[in-house]
């Protein structure tokens, strides 16, 4: 199998490149490693992958247009995986040009590139962020999604319906995965466990939003790359079921499907912290503070369409990954 992964620096980008060439896959990527974090870690996760014969990096944009143009031109693949764009739910409060940019322009030059190469399946990062405004949990994708709460969130929601737009027009199949809270080594800088790691293990007090009263459904990362594994080979086809009248989110008439991947077992935030304050043998000085813009308060998958059409759901405690992460931080950091 040949694989084009975008984002192929990033943290999930990484681990899923590294679990298809270790199954003696064919992986290209691209990445623009760009300093919206060190990019020294960007460039560590790169290294490892350059010790496999069958990969293949360039550094290149998504909103280079000619250059993504290049890449299909020059290769054929049996399956495009887009986890590139730029991340982050406060971070697009503050530049949301950088989101516009990455996450719609850069995705409509995959598109375009996977309908001029007959694409046999494009499978794309979504995001539990595009539940925002609902409250009914868990979060379905048979759920309308149509109130987002920050710029992020809106790009997110903004793919599904461009991919799908796509499956419609041309055939496409598409599917995308709506990742929740992933965390785990090699993981990004800007996250909560990251953040409060650093901080514990520096005598720093971690900020704790909305006073601590949260819920989040954290997703290993060797889980989310499980999922998308057992997803690249099952192209999707239309839902004979599938009734205009009555239209379903969570699938459709074209070849397109959606589905969440996270472990339906939403762990309140003091519960997070508390198994890092063990793995970690620090305790955590709290600064807590109100809920911040963009923000939810609780999320929580419900996974049964990906268990149904795959047979997997994630199953990684948190303790388990939290003692993985910490195992790996330190000796990554030499602490």
């Amino acid at each position: 199998m040949r694989y084009f992964i975008t984002g192929t620096a990033g943290f999930i980008g990484f681990h899923l490149a590294q679990r298809l060439l270790g199954e003696g896959g064919e992986v290209f990527g691209i990445d623009n490693l760009n300093p919206y974090y060190d990019p020294k870690l960007k460039r560590d996760r790169l290294e490892i992958l350059r010790g496999f014969e069958r990969f293949g990096f360039e550094e290149l944009d998504l909103m280079d247009r000619p250059g993504i143009e290049r890449v299909f031109e020059e290769r054929t693949f049996d399956a495009v995986v887009h986890l590139a764009a730029q991340a982050g739910v406060r971070y697009s409060i503050e530049n949301p040009h950088a989101y516009i940019g990455s996450n719609i322009v850069g995705f409509m030059n995959i598109l375009e590139g996977c309908r001029k190469a007959r694409t046999p399946h494009l499978v794309f990062a979504s995001s539990s962020s595009v539940y925002g405004g609902n409250t009914r949990m868990p979060f379905s994708v048979h759920h309308n999604v149509d109130h987002p709460v920050s710029l992020y969130a809106a790009t997110k929601k903004a793919n599904e319906l461009m991919a799908h737009t796509y499956a419609s027009l041309y055939g496409i199949p598409c599917t995308g995965l709506r990742f929740f809270t992933v965390y785990g080594p090699w993981g990004r800088p800007d996250m909560a466990l990251f953040r409060f790691t650093r901080a514990m293990l520096a005598g720093d007090p971690i900020d704790v939003y909305n006073y601590g009263d949260m819920e989040r459904d954290f997703t290993y990362v060797d889980d989310i790359v499980e999922g998308l594994a057992r997803v690249i080979p099952l192209a999707p086809r239309p839902a004979a079921s599938w009734d205009g009248d009555r239209p379903d989110p969570g699938t459709s008439f074209a070849p397109y499907r959606i589905f969440n991947i996270g472990g339906s077992k939403p762990v309140k935030l003091m519960h997070f912290i508390t198994a890092l304050e063990g793995a970690l043998g620090v305790e955590a000085h709290k600064n807590l503070l109100p809920l911040q813009k963009g923000d939810v308060k609780a999320t929580c998958a419900d996974a049964r369409d990906l268990e149904d059409a795959v047979g997997f759901r994630p199953q990684t405690s948190v303790a388990d990954g939290i003692d993985r992460f910490v195992r790996w931080y330190r000796e990554y950091y030499g602490v």
